[in-house]
């Protein structure tokens, strides 16, 4: 069967249309995003490309070669933390919704965290109910709940917290 998109990891080259669609998705959803659109606006094209060459982040094209989404995995360096990954930053464009892009994405941060990490970590909106399912689908357990977690414009939004075991210790 022919997908509609094709996967890749993003690198540095891909900086300019990484940060358009970063950009799009913050603005597009404050309140899923810990980061905030006019903090990353300002960043220049060169913190894109570190934030590229610094995490995992794996974007789907469209047959048109558009990047239509995108999740990262970020590895921490620190001795004591780099058993566990994040998976963070999750976006798609509506045309690319409903379309199993996401659920690819979720699928390739894990395989590409086996064998690197334990655990992979998470959170997300209590107000993303399509977005809870997949992660419960995908194996993801919920292990807590920040309230007030992000505040966006004077309102408040929770988040679950959400881990998935790869290797029991």
């Amino acid at each position: 069967m022919n997908e509609p998109f094709m996967l890749r990891q993003l690198g540095e080259s891909d900086a300019a249309t990484y940060r358009e669609l970063r950009l799009e998705g913050l603005s597009a959803n404050p309140d899923a995003f810990g980061a905030s659109f006019e903090e990353e606006e300002c960043m220049s094209l060169s913190w894109f490309e570190d934030r590229l060459e610094n995490n995992i982040i794996f974007g789907g094209y469209a047959n048109d070669h558009a990047l239509v989404g995108v999740a990262g995995l970020m590895i921490p360096t620190s001795t004591k933390l780099r058993h566990k990954g994040t998976l963070w930053g999750m976006f798609l464009r509506p045309e690319a919704r409903g379309t199993g892009l996401a659920r690819s994405l979720a699928e390739r941060i894990i395989e590409r965290a086996e064998g690197i990490v334990e655990e992979v970590l998470l959170t997300v909106v209590t107000s993303n109910v399509s977005a809870v399912r997949l992660y419960e689908d995908l194996g993801f357990e919920k292990y807590g709940l920040e309230r007030r977690a992000l505040k966006v414009e004077g309102r408040y939004s929770e988040t679950l917290l959400m881990a998935l075991i790869l290797k029991e210790s």
